[in-house]
């Protein structure tokens, strides 16, 4: 999917240190903008503030937290700052 054809709901993000998920090098993730239910659906799970986090963008990137669990905490960071780039954004 090539950034042009984006839903403009969604960010491409480039990973600097690819992953493999299910046998195939994963170079890119592509993330949703967060709603209150999925907010809602961390905040209800268990674990930390940090296991939360990785459930909320397991989910908005359509990925395991198993799979995020291989990110380099670079790309880890750029996850993070998207869901805040997408609280912040305005129309």
């Amino acid at each position: 999917m090539s950034a042009k054809n984006l839903h403009p709901n969604t960010a491409k993000i480039e990973l600097d240190f690819p992953i493999e998920i299910s046998g195939v090098e994963v170079k890119h993730l592509i993330m949703r903008r967060p709603k209150v239910r999925d907010d809602l659906a961390a905040s209800k799970s268990s674990g930390s503030e940090e296991d939360k986090a990785l459930m909320l963008v397991a989910n908005l990137c359509e990925v395991t937290v198993e799979d995020l669990l291989d990110l380099d905490s670079a790309d880890w960071s750029k996850l993070e700052k998207q869901v805040q780039d997408f609280r912040q954004a305005r129309r």
